[in-house]
Parts: C-alpha cells; structure tokens; sequence
C-alpha cells in the first residue's frame, strides 16, 4: 500500500512514514499475490445487509460502482504509486498543491471519525446476538458499546503493541471468507431444499424499481466499500511485467471482491424479508434464520465472535494508521498545532486519537438519541463517504495534472486512457456526492431536510472548515520535521 494510504477493515497494512523513499528494490511479487493483497484490503461482510434490502438488484447496485470508480481508482493510482512515493499526499501536492495534499490526507483521517461508530455499531449488534438479539435494536446500547470499545482500542493503541497485528491479518478468513462461504452454502441449501426465497429471484427484478433518486441511494455506500484499492496500488514496481500484469491482478481482485459483496447480500436477501431487515444487524439475521431452521443454532454465538474478532482486528489497525500519516505530514509541514503532534512514550499519536475519541463518542451517543439504529448508520456511512470522495476527487485533477506537466517523470505504469478514467472516475465521485444528500428508500430517520443537515453539516465540518481552518491559523513554529514521528520498531504504526 502506499505510505499515505489508510488501512480498512479486514486486515489493511498499516501505513509507515511517507517521506521515506524506498532505498533499496522492491522483493517480487506475483500478480496473484498482489490480486489476494488487494481482496483481503477490501472485501468485507459489513455492507452486505446493506445491498440485500434490494434483492437480486444488488448484482446491478455493486457492479456500477466497481465499473465506474473501482476500476478507475486502481488503474490510475498504480500509475501514480509508481512514479511518485509518499502516497496521496505526495500525488495531490505534486499535481496540485501542497495545502490540496493535506485536505486530501486529511479527508482520509477525518472519514475514520464517521467510520468508527458505523464499524462499531456493526459489532455491537454481532454481539447482541450472543447477549440478547433484542438488543441490537437498542440505540443506547449501540451507543455504550462503541464507546466502551473505542476507548479500549485507543488504550491498546497507545501502548504502541503490535500484538493487534495478527488479528487483523486474519481478519479475511475468519471474519469474510469463513462466513461468507458458509452463509450461502446454507443459503444454497436452503432454496435446494424447495424453501422460497424471501426477495424474487427472476430476470425481471434485476434492476431496482425506480421510484426516484430514493431508489438509487444505496450505491452511494458501495463506493465506500470499494474504496482502498489505492493503497495496494504501490506494489506495482514489486511486479515482473507491471504492464501486464498488474492488469490481470486488479480484474481478478474485482471479480474475487465482487463475488465476496455479491454472494453473501443474495443469501442474506433469500432468508430475511427486506422489510425486516436490520442494516447493522442483517448478517447475524441471516445466520440466526439458517440455523434456527437446521437446527444448529448454537453455532450463532461461534459465528458472531469470529465476527467481532475481525472487525476489531480492523478496527486497531484503522486507529494507528491514519492518524500517523496525518502527524508525519503535519510535523513536516506544520499543519496541526504542536498539542496534536505530540508522542507518549511509546512513540504513538495518543493526542491525535484521544481528540478523536471525544468526537467518536459524541457520535456514538447519537445512536441512542435517532430513534432507528438503521437510519443512524446509514446517515454515519453517507458522511464517511462523502468526506472520503473529497480525497478521490482530488486525486483524479491530480493525476491528469502529472501526466499533463510531467510526461517525462519516470513511472513504472502507465494506466491506459488516463484522461479518461480520470474523468470517469471524477464524475462517478462527483455523482456519488450530490446522491449521498437524497435519504435512501431504506432511511425512516425523519424528515428529509433533517438528513440534509447532518450529511451536508458533517461533509462541511469535516472536510471543509477543519482542514482549512488549520491551514489558516498555522505557524512556522509549528513545523518538527526532525522530531523523529517514526514509530519505534516492533510498534503498530
């Protein structure tokens, strides 16, 4: 992944210091290697209930996304992790500028502060199902759990351990691919068996029914569950034919990662009816169903901790890495006041994440006061995305700039039709946005005008005035850049 890059759920690499230039030649890596890299850094389960509200619709709902904005994301950031190390920041300032590059990086931090509680919710209502499945309905429950679990990833985190590190690695196979395989072999069964499906199955119900923007809104999601094909885009040097090959890996991963959104949200869509369906809790209803009705529900506890186990795993590694691109650049460029640069003793940003956890929290309380656990994390999953296709937007002008002004500058591969995947991609983003401001067909929150404030207020707040405001007031003093930001070794960074 490329050193500015953030990693996701599932077991993303954490980032390391940007400014480090790769002193010595990459190890080779098959095309093979890189294609699993890049499933595992993006494919999850969460989003799955999300999708299966639509039924069969949501083969159309995934693959738009991932033909307009997956493929252009990776093609065009291979080329530039091949050219250009220091990740997004580096891109965007060298294509852009400098104060860009930092709202770019920025947005990849600040989307993290919407990602924890919609992440959290999600455990939180895997966990009911071990406890009390009624509670998964419970916002105050929902809210005590994500803040309990947010406090306690940033003690860990402070301590700077990277015992975290193999949870999170494992985090595709015990927490995706495990049951994922297993939540539609029991579908497979179960529609074998002659049961019928609770969403219709026919040709017909292929596209979802259009009852305006509404109707269309959940894609909007599915940008956000794509997002982080970048990150594993700076491994193309690592290739023995980049040209080639890297290609054929990220047309595989896609079809692996579609396969992995798809095929879980169409068993889920088979056992619980869409009006029933909890967007938090959707996986563990499914699962619940299937085993109540072949009689093994004591495997519902088993599956929700390997579920639990990999979302936190991702959660930890979420907290060290975004925060840590976000200080090394701020200590090179004076971007954040000294307070917020400061390390504990074990070499770790804990300002960065307490600040951070006082607005989690604050979030998270929301939960217990927006009357549908649902609508609060759909609204919490619109704001992440939309502070994150800022960061994209920008590195698509970015890209058509580099190529523009600097032909010459060497790159290990050159996208195919740069313009216009780039344009592709801008405008999908761009799209994306203005959609992410119509409620949902799902959404039952309140009025309409209410959800226009909270996304367009969380978009303005967080990936607007903040960034901005500390490109403003900062000062030259500000600037540490031989403090020593690094991580000491060993540590989760």
């Amino acid at each position: 992944m490329s050193a500015m890059d953030v990693p996701a759920e599932g077991g993303r690499s954490v980032s390391r210091a940007p400014a480090v230039q790769q002193a010595v030649a990459a190890p080779r890596m098959t095309w093979l290697t890189l294609a699993l890299m890049t499933t595992s850094s993006v494919a999850s389960l969460r989003a799955a209930p999300t999708m299966a509200v639509y039924g069969l619709a949501c083969v159309f709902l995934y693959l738009v996304p991932a033909i307009v904005f997956l493929l252009p994301t990776a093609l065009v950031s291979a080329e530039l992790a091949s050219g250009w190390t220091g990740g997004v920041y580096n891109w965007v300032a060298q294509g852009l500028s400098k104060p860009l590059g930092f709202l770019a990086v920025w947005c990849q931090f600040a989307m993290t502060i919407f990602y924890y509680p919609s992440l959290l919710a999600y455990v939180a209502s895997t966990i009911a199902y071990v406890i009390d499945p009624a509670l998964a309905n419970s916002g105050l429950y929902t809210a005590v759990v994500i803040t309990v679990l947010y406090w306690t990833g940033v003690w860990v985190s402070a301590r700077g351990t990277g015992a975290v590190a193999g949870l999170a690695s494992w985090g595709l196979v015990i927490g995706t691919l495990v049951p994922g395989t297993l939540l539609v072999v029991l579908g497979l069964v179960f529609l074998g068996q002659g049961n019928p499906s609770a969403a219709p199955m026919n040709a017909s119900h292929f596209f979802p029914a259009w009852t305006g923007l509404a109707s269309l809104v959940l894609i909007v999601n599915n940008f956000l569950s794509y997002s982080g094909m970048e990150m594993n885009a700076v491994h193309v040097s690592s290739l023995n034919d980049p040209p080639r090959e890297f290609p054929k890996s990220m047309f595989l991963a896609m079809g692996l990662v579609l396969l992995i959104f798809i095929l879980p949200a169409l068993a889920i869509s088979w056992v619980v009816p869409a009006d029933q369906l909890s967007l938090t809790a959707g996986v563990m209803q499914a699962f619940d169903a299937f085993f109540q009705y072949f009689d093994i529900g004591w495997l519902t506890p088993v599956i929700a901790v390997g579920l639990v186990a990999a979302s936190l795993g991702g959660m930890l590694t979420w907290l060290a890495g975004p925060s840590k691109g976000l200080l090394l650049i701020s200590r090179q460029e004076g971007y954040l006041p000294p307070f917020l640069q400061k390390l504990n003793a074990h070499g770790v940003q804990q300002n960065i994440l307490v600040t951070q956890g006082v607005v989690t929290t604050g979030i998270a309380l929301m939960y217990a006061f927006i009357p549908s656990v649902s609508s609060a994390y759909w609204i919490f999953s619109v704001i992440t995305t939309q502070v994150y296709l800022i960061m994209y937007l920008l590195m698509f002008l970015a890209a058509i700039r580099l190529r523009r002004n600097q032909p010459e500058h060497p790159r290990g591969y050159h996208a195919p039709a740069l313009v216009t995947l780039c344009v592709t991609g801008f405008l999908a983003s761009a799209a994306a946005m203005v959609i992410g401001f119509v409620p949902s067909s799902q959404f039952s929150g309140g009025s309409v005008w209410s959800y226009v404030l909270i996304v367009g207020g969380g978009l303005l707040l967080l990936g607007l005035i903040i960034p901005f405001t500390f490109l403003k007031t900062r000062k030259p003093s500000w600037r540490q850049p031989d403090a020593g930001a690094a991580a000491p070794e060993g540590r989760a960074a």
